[in-house]
């Protein structure tokens, strides 16, 4: 019962949070923070599930992504999930290490191709079940139809990001 008292109460706060914002077209405060503060509080809900699978919400991520577009360069990865070539280098190395991913060569003697193994797809499936229950449960924490709008909001942001960062020659 303790948690659907939470629940409720995060749902009012979440109400009357959205009810101000609409009430001013003004952003008060900075947006910056405010996007790091959700994105934490989003990734230890879902880090909180995952890690039942043994894997950080991040390593499922990258898991999922390379089991989906393998084989794949690195560089077309990093930019399917809008990082950067460094960061990828990074956080491929414990999924290497552990015998989830391979990196081999590719078509040419300077290319490198990324392949999950069949450990890695397993772990990945074994990830996955965990993950929809975070889903699930931050849907019904939240409410479906806040998840949708904040997930359209998320594209629509990104894509508007995009523009201006490839406008600007960033």
């Amino acid at each position: 019962m303790h948690d659907k008292a939470r629940n409720i109460a995060a749902a009012a706060r979440v109400a009357r949070a959205s009810r101000a914002t609409a009430a001013s077209s003004v952003p008060v405060g900075c947006s910056s923070l405010k996007l790091r503060q959700l994105s934490r509080r989003v990734s230890q809900h879902f880090d909180r599930f995952v890690g039942n699978a043994g894997l950080k919400t991040t390593q499922y991520s990258l898991l999922s992504h390379i089991v989906k577009l393998a084989p794949v360069r690195p560089g077309e990865l990093a930019a399917r999930m809008e990082m950067d070539a460094s960061t990828l280098t990074r956080n491929l190395q414990p999924l290497v290490a552990l015998g989830w991913v391979e990196v081999g060569p590719g078509i040419d003697a300077r290319s490198r191709l990324v392949t999950a193994s069949d450990a890695g797809r397993a772990k990945r499936a074994e990830a996955q079940r965990e993950w929809k229950r975070a889903q699930m449960s931050l849907n019904e924490r939240l409410g479906d139809a806040n998840v949708a709008r904040l997930h359209a909001l998320i594209d629509e942001c990104l894509m508007s990001m995009n523009d201006t960062l490839g406008a600007s020659g960033d």
